[in-house]
């Protein structure tokens, strides 16, 4: 069966490390940690974590001279790319450039000398590293200006945010520096979408996608689907993250669903499916799909599991799944690739979809 694929925009590629942004490269997966820079040993614990979790990069605060200075340490033994993230003090970006850093996160607009920012600009291009040219919604009405001010918030956010970054990029491109990646973010959904859809259209530079201050796991999940899901179904967006408040693990098993969800990334590990419960269950589904989930973590391989409650949808989907199992009365009958292949106590379920998902893999 053939099954519908995303056609996406065509971008220039951008090198950050060993990891390519746009030019038909896969979208990757970035996070960020919650650590303190300048504690080295701290931050490579998370990084690696984070590595281990599928980030392909990660991005740093690095909003003191102690934590430029425990940057060559990190970018050294770090497994991913590491990418500095710079306000308001071009100094920290010369020294995170200078410390090997793949590649700088800039908000122009907290950097007002725009010579500060052309020295950036200098050290970046002879070090080969890429720099993100970011607009937040937060960042771009003018406060010291009142009439600017006044003049901004007249404009709809998504146009001015546009706006600004056609100013920023200005300063890029008067200096002849082409390895920029572009971002525009907003709480917002709504505004994420037009926003990114605009810049889309007007630049080829490849676009990182994101929801700031997207909140907790349980509203940013919602709200970066609604945004970066919609801009990934239309083509748009070469690298994105996840941002959630709190621990960073979350973001990248969040983001990699995304993209296997649409097929932007080859899955893996397993793919569970499990049926809503309803009144015609006939056995713990959530706890028995929770239960396969954990203990299949450890698998590589794609598979698709499927954890089915009756016999209404049960067959059918067992049909399109390389495992699946039926809830019955009692006990659970076991598919394996569309054809019954036995039945067991219902209180086995889980230890039989395991030993058989590990036969499939050849483990």
């Amino acid at each position: 069966m053939q099954l519908p694929q995303i056609q996406r925009r065509k971008s220039r590629a951008v090198r950050v490390g060993n990891v390519t942004l746009g030019g038909g490269a896969p979208v990757s997966v970035q996070s960020m940690t919650s650590t303190v820079t300048a504690d080295a040993q701290a931050t490579l614990a998370q990084v690696r974590a984070l590595t281990s979790a599928g980030v392909d990069l990660v991005r740093l605060a690095v909003p003191t001279r102690a934590d430029t200075a425990a940057l060559e340490r990190i970018v050294g033994e770090s497994p991913v790319p590491i990418i500095a993230d710079v306000h308001f003090q071009a100094e920290r970006a010369l020294e995170a450039i200078a410390a090997g850093a793949a590649k700088i996160r800039l908000n122009p607009g907290n950097i007002q000398d725009r010579d500060q920012v052309r020295r950036v600009i200098d050290a970046a291009g002879e070090a080969h590293v890429a720099i993100r040219v970011g607009v937040n919604e937060g960042s771009v009405v003018e406060r010291r200006d009142t009439a600017r001010r006044q003049a901004d918030l007249a404009k709809p956010l998504d146009d001015l945010m546009v706006e600004k970054l056609a100013e920023y990029l200005q300063t890029f491109q008067d200096a002849g520096f082409e390895d920029l990646v572009l971002s525009a973010k907003s709480h917002d959904a709504l505004t994420c979408v037009s926003v990114n859809r605009k810049i889309a259209q007007r630049w080829d530079y490849p676009l990182h996608l994101g929801v700031t201050h997207a909140g907790t796991a349980q509203t940013g999940s919602i709200r970066s689907a609604a945004a970066v899901g919609t801009l990934l179904v239309e083509g748009i967006g070469d690298t994105i993250r996840i941002s959630y408040a709190g621990d960073p693990l979350p973001e990248v098993a969040a983001g990699l669903e995304l993209l296997y969800s649409l097929r932007l990334r080859p899955r893996v590990g397993a793919e569970l499916v499990a049926c809503p419960t309803c009144g015609r269950a006939m056995g713990d589904v959530a706890a028995m799909a929770e239960a396969v989930r954990c203990a299949l973590a450890d698998l590589a391989e794609p598979i698709t599991v499927a954890v089915m409650g009756c016999v209404v949808n049960g067959p059918g989907e067992a049909a399109n799944a390389d495992l699946a199992v039926c809830a019955g009365d009692g006990k659970v009958v076991l598919y394996v690739r569309g054809k019954p292949l036995r039945s067991v106590p219902i209180d086995q379920a889980v230890q039989a979809v395991v030993e058989e998902a590990r036969k499939l893999v050849g483990r």
